[in-house]
């Protein structure tokens, strides 16, 4: 498409001679401009895409993928539900628990408000994020009517450790002939997890199921059946299969998009605007590609004119400049890609490093629910965000282009 002699022209206009500074500065200018624009748009989009996985694997290994509830009644028959759910195609597990929320109360004073969810042994086994991640104890010791799980941010709060004490107070309380009185338990800390997410480590225990059943007056019955299934981008079928397997049984089934709405919402809604706003970057950068090939064919009007009358046809020149913005475009996308994708793999050790030097804390796992500052690279995004600068880059030199191969050589030589 290009011969040698337009790539050797395009090069020696790229490269700076005294009295064109001006011009090579506005075209390394774009150059910076595109690759921190491709850069800045590959890393904030992977750490978003990092901040949404991570989040749901968080929520997703402490939660079923379906929760199925009783319609305006309790579940009574809970066990044999289970059991027919598990034969269903498509889920991996199902296991009834018994939820409320309660305020928790170490021995030494202090309140806190939290959930407590009574829960199987096998059901406990279900949830890698908490049957992985203990720390103190195990989870094997949570059995009877005393015993609980809670999360390391808890135990620190409480000043927590294994065999300890702690008290969970029902807000609704228990009806007397002197009135409502509060219902207090007291549990001997059995296990202590630590998930990684501020949130459940800080308001969620665990209990056995009965021993929930007991503390929240619901015995024989169970709030929930959480169900597992192989795909959970793809659930509706397993859905509609728990409906047909109880026709008669009044259910509310819940998958965890519809339970996690608000969440998945926000996060496309945010991506959507930070892509937009980003990609100005690029766009600004383009029209710096602009500006420099202007004043680079108002400076070479009279080389143009020059290679015109030697023969060079007016596509041939149009080509020149062509490849002379297209490279600047080329050669930022390649260098943005780079640093792009190697701020990515490299995202939390570049953290650590400037919360050294400024002694200042980047990521507080308080605000942001997680410890680390994930990352996750979506090649077809980044093969997108190439693209699109790619493209921006080419067009930018098309109208200067133009310009060029429409000098007149004639009236350009005359003036001179």
């Amino acid at each position: 498409m290009f011969n040698a002699f337009e790539r050797k022209i395009a090069a020696r206009y790229l490269r700076a001679r005294r009295g064109e500074r001006f011009v090579s500065v506005i075209a390394i200018f774009s150059l910076v401009g595109i690759a921190l624009g491709v850069a800045t748009l590959i890393i904030v989009m992977s750490v978003m895409n990092g901040f949404r996985q991570e989040l749901l694997s968080q929520i997703l290994g402490l939660n079923g993928d379906i929760g199925v509830y009783g319609a305006g009644v309790p579940l009574n028959n809970y066990d044999e539900m289970a059991a027919k759910i598990r034969n269903i195609k498509g889920v991996t597990g199902a296991f009834p628990i018994s939820q409320g929320e309660v305020l928790m109360s170490g021995p030494q004073g202090g309140a806190t408000g939290g959930i407590a969810r009574g829960i199987t042994p096998a059901g406990l086994e279900q949830l890698p994020t908490v049957s992985k991640h203990v720390i103190a104890g195990s989870l094997e010791n949570l059995k009877g009517g005393d015993s609980i799980a809670i999360g390391g941010v808890l135990a620190q709060q409480f000043n927590l450790s294994i065999g300890s004490q702690i008290s969970l107070i029902l807000p609704q309380g228990k009806a007397t002939v002197i009135g409502t009185i509060p219902s207090i338990q007291s549990f001997k800390v059995v296990a202590i997890f630590q998930t990684g997410m501020q949130q459940y480590d800080s308001s969620f225990v665990f209990l056995p199921l009965q021993a929930a059943q007991t503390l929240f007056q619901q015995n024989g019955t169970a709030s929930q059946i959480q169900v597992f299934v192989k795909n959970p981008d793809n659930d509706t079928a397993v859905k509609q299969a728990i409906v047909n397997e109880f026709p008669n049984v009044p259910l509310n089934i819940q998958d965890w998009k519809q339970n996690n709405n608000s969440f998945l919402a926000a996060v496309t809604v945010e991506r959507n605007v930070m892509f937009l706003i980003l990609t100005l970057i690029i766009i600004v950068a383009a029209f710096n590609v602009i500006s420099s090939l202007i004043m680079m064919v108002k400076d070479k009007a009279k080389d143009i004119a020059i290679l015109r009358t030697m023969g060079a046809s007016s596509g041939s020149i149009m080509r020149i400049f062509l490849m002379a913005g297209a490279s600047v475009g080329v050669l930022g996308t390649l260098i943005g890609f780079v640093l792009g994708v190697l701020f990515c793999e490299h995202i939390n050790q570049i953290r650590l490093f400037i919360q050294g030097l400024t002694g200042q804390q980047l990521f507080n796992p308080t605000i942001y629910y997680l410890e680390s500052l994930p990352a996750k690279l979506d090649w077809r995004e980044v093969t997108e965000v190439i693209v699109m600068s790619l493209v921006l880059s080419v067009l930018a030199t098309i109208y200067p282009s133009w310009r060029a191969a429409k000098i007149d050589p004639v009236e350009t030589l005359r003036s001179e």
